[in-house]
């Protein structure tokens, strides 16, 4: 069993900043991609950010300059730096994992989500 828990959501006004942190536990050999996404109100889940076992990143362009994805594999955690925040990017921002749980065999899990509120 694998568990993805966030931490570090909150209420934040425009131009702030807040880090995210997702620490996976459990039983498992690695931790191959890890990323997080974002559901806004009536919105779909989008990607905000992801990040390799290697450490190659890639953004939504609406983040672009203002977030960064980071990991400490020692930890099997997995960070969002966000900075000068906007109203817009309100939402629920979700880590998701691609865990390989066997030796041939990989799963996909996501955590719980944390709000991250911005006000103007």
């Amino acid at each position: 069993q694998v568990q993805l828990v966030e931490s570090g959501g909150g209420s934040v006004q425009a131009g702030g900043s807040l880090r995210l942190s997702c620490a996976a536990s459990g039983s498992f050999f690695s931790i191959n991609d890890m990323g997080w996404y974002r559901q806004a109100p009536g919105k779909q889940r989008e990607l905000v950010a992801g990040i390799t076992s290697g450490g190659r990143t890639n953004y939504a362009d609406s983040v672009k300059g203002r977030f960064t994805i980071s990991r400490d594999n020692s930890k099997n955690t997995v960070y969002l730096q966000m900075n000068s925040l906007k109203p817009e990017d309100t939402a629920v921002y979700y880590c998701n994992a691609d865990v390989r749980v066997q030796i041939l065999r990989s799963a996909g899990y996501w955590g719980q989500g944390t709000l991250v509120t911005v006000s103007s």
